[in-house]
């Protein structure tokens, strides 16, 4: 799978990063952090047999989502885009024989109707223009094609005061600040179908008083009601 940078697309206009955390060790635990949830989103999807699906996730930081994906739905191809180059890294190390190319980046204009699928967790929130963003991911889908894209760090949030704070402190990232609204005007402007769940996270949700959420109560809420997955059809 080969793909090219193009001009004047949301892509070009993100800078690489060495990590996403300021604390490199960080990484390591993100990812620990979001499998119960990628398992979760993965048997939340309607499309069952990906065994001829090629798919995109972007923002895939140390790989993790993709492996998930094909230890549960195996799928034809994939590609991983991440802006942090040494996620990159360890993601190509860890991928074995897997079918899918990890490659540092956030631009998806080399890869026109390509994908059956796409997917982001926690990645919207960061792009500046979230406008060409989503007609980038329509482009680089096939007729038919879907993108899963999660997020709960929006300004309905509660907690995103807070969050928005300890973003910028944290990482090495730029916050912006939009609401489930303004993401639902984006992505219909693209030419998306758009609908929407909460993720409805079921299982236990551990206690880490990490600052995100010290209060526990926040923290149940949070992956049972304010984390959103939107379902972004190209018809």
């Amino acid at each position: 799978m080969n793909g090219h940078a193009g001009d004047g697309h949301a892509g070009d206009k993100v800078k690489a990063i060495p990590t996403w955390y300021v604390d490199p060790s960080a990484e390591n635990a993100m990812g620990d952090g979001h499998a119960p949830i990628w398992r979760h989103l993965i048997g939340l999807i309607p499309e069952r047999d990906l065994s001829a699906k090629t798919v995109l996730d972007f923002g895939c930081n140390q790989g993790g989502f993709l492996r998930h994906l094909h230890a549960l739905r195996p799928f034809r191809r994939a590609l991983g885009l991440d802006i942090a180059e040494r996620s990159i890294a360890t993601a190509n190390s860890l991928k074995g024989n897997l079918p899918i190319q990890y490659q540092t980046g956030a631009d998806v204009s080399g890869w026109t109707e390509t994908f059956d699928l796409a997917f982001s967790h926690e990645v919207v929130y960061l792009i500046p223009d979230i406008d060409a963003h989503a007609r980038d991911i329509r482009q680089a889908l096939k007729t038919d094609g879907i993108y899963y894209a999660v997020t709960g760090c929006h300004t309905d949030n509660p907690l995103w005061p807070k969050w928005r704070s300890l973003v910028a402190e944290r990482t090495n990232t730029v916050v912006q600040d939009r609401s489930v609204s303004d993401y639902a005007k984006a992505f219909a402007a693209a030419g998306f179908t758009v609908s929407a769940r909460k993720i409805l996270y079921d299982g236990f949700i551990p206690y880490a008083p990490d600052g995100w959420t010290p209060d526990f109560m926040d923290a149940l809420d949070y992956y049972s009601q304010t984390k959103i997955v939107f379902r972004l059809v190209k018809h």
